[in-house]
């Protein structure tokens, strides 16, 4: 049992699977805060209709940890229904030689013994869907189902998670935005709020995910994350619709970043572009932070004309019967982007032990919400391996880019460029 007075900056993804982790492994004091003042926050990247719950990575870490995650997903007694397990359609343009991320992530789920059904032509990707659903031509395409994959209701998962760290006395304090961190010497002891309100602990981890770099400047990292926007799109569909679309896979296409689900509960579709995203830089320091509803009620959820049309040319080339209805939501959705695409977990290298980063999630987190805390405990604990410490490590130099967005150039957001109503029909 560990009496380490412990507080968690950040109610998504990392900050809560870490204190539900850490209250599992004994620790009495845990308490997580969080600047909304509603949870889940509204604007969290882990608060939203679903994320993907996939294993292909051309990483074998991420792989295999995915791996552990839908184990855990598949558990209906702690997780109910939040995992879906529809499949994953992972798509990418056909090549004839070298290995892409698409190919690696292919032999990396083949080596885990996965249900893997390879499509070497536009005939066989058709296939996958049901035979009553209008498809594109998935030209010049190849592609694989990945059986062993679906998709989670994100909002429900968060929710679950924050009952499940109540029942284990964990304290989550709403409405408490940090807006400096409280050192002695070296050691970082505390945070102060906006309200003036004070938190002292031992041990401070934060997880604060899209605001880390704005929320914390003077805190140094080398600049190894910044705030990324990233463009979102949902269509509205009829019951009879919301049926034929029902059963497909989760489509994921490695070459473009497009990507979209099959219709939930509410036959509500979502789709969006993995790719390098916007920048929205602010005042003399020129960070990039989040523009969420939140921070902007009237226009905080607009996407730039230019991705409204890149998003509707993607639907075509998948689901063409569906391309021509109107949008009936966009959003910004904001991730924590790492130079290297690899998280970002570990004690800070200059606080003796009292403050640890856990965030740079990349756009490739939610899904690992059931084992992620995992990492982050066995960082704070020091039971990582040496190669995985080095791989999160905070004050790591990145060695190569995010594979999974290369050649993919992020831009500063203009706000002039936002979508309008029209736009959207």
């Amino acid at each position: 049992m560990t009496h380490r007075k412990t507080l968690i900056v950040g109610s998504g993804c990392f900050g809560l699977s870490t204190a539900f982790e850490l209250l599992q492994r004994g620790w009495t004091d845990v308490t997580v805060i969080d600047k909304s003042d509603t949870l889940p926050a509204p604007d969290g990247a882990s608060n939203d209709l679903n994320r993907i719950v996939r294993t292909s990575y051309s990483d074998p870490f991420y792989s295999k940890l995915a791996q552990d995650a839908i184990e855990s997903w598949k558990n209906r007694e702690e997780w109910k229904d939040t995992y879906h397990e529809s499949g994953v359609l992972v798509l990418g343009e056909a090549r004839d030689s070298g290995l892409d991320y698409k190919q690696k992530s292919y032999l990396n789920d083949l080596e885990m013994g996965l249900r893997i059904v390879p499509l070497d032509d536009q005939s066989a990707i058709q296939q996958v869907f049901p035979s009553a659903t209008p498809v594109g031509d998935f030209f010049h395409h190849t592609g694989y189902l990945n059986r062993d994959s679906g998709w989670a209701n994100a909002g429900q998962g968060i929710r679950l998670l924050i009952d499940k760290i109540a029942a284990l006395n964990g304290k989550i304090v709403a409405g408490k935005g940090v807006v400096q961190l409280i050192e002695q010497g070296l050691k970082t002891t505390g945070v102060r709020c906006t309200d003036g309100t004070i938190f002292e602990a031992d041990l401070i981890i934060i997880a604060t995910g899209s605001w880390t770099a704005s929320a914390f400047p003077n805190v140094p990292t080398g600049d190894i994350f910044r705030a990324t926007g990233q463009c979102i799109a949902m269509i509205q569909l009829t019951e009879e619709e919301g049926d034929r679309y029902r059963t497909c896979p989760v489509v994921l296409d490695f070459e473009t970043g497009f990507y979209i689900f099959p219709p939930n509960e509410s036959n509500l579709v979502k789709m969006a572009v993995h790719s390098a995203g916007y920048t929205h830089s602010t005042g003399e320091s020129s960070i990039s932070t989040p523009r969420t509803i939140t921070s902007d009620s009237d226009a905080g959820l607009l996407i730039p004309k230019a991705n409204v049309k890149e998003l509707r040319d993607h639907l075509r080339m998948v689901y063409p019967a569906l391309a021509d209805k109107p949008f009936v939501a966009t959003r910004l959705c904001w991730y924590c982007d790492s130079q290297d695409g690899d998280w970002v977990i570990g004690y800070h290298p200059q606080s003796q032990e009292t403050l640890v980063f856990a965030t740079g999630g990349s756009g490739h987190a939610y899904k690992f919400l059931p084992v992620i805390g995992r990492l982050v405990a066995d960082a704070i604990e020091n039971k990582l391996s040496a190669d995985i410490t080095a791989k999160l490590a905070v004050d790591r130099v990145p060695k190569q880019p995010d594979e999974s967005r290369v050649g993919r150039v992020v831009q500063e957001l203009d706000l002039s460029q936002l979508c309008t109503p029209e736009d959207l029909q």
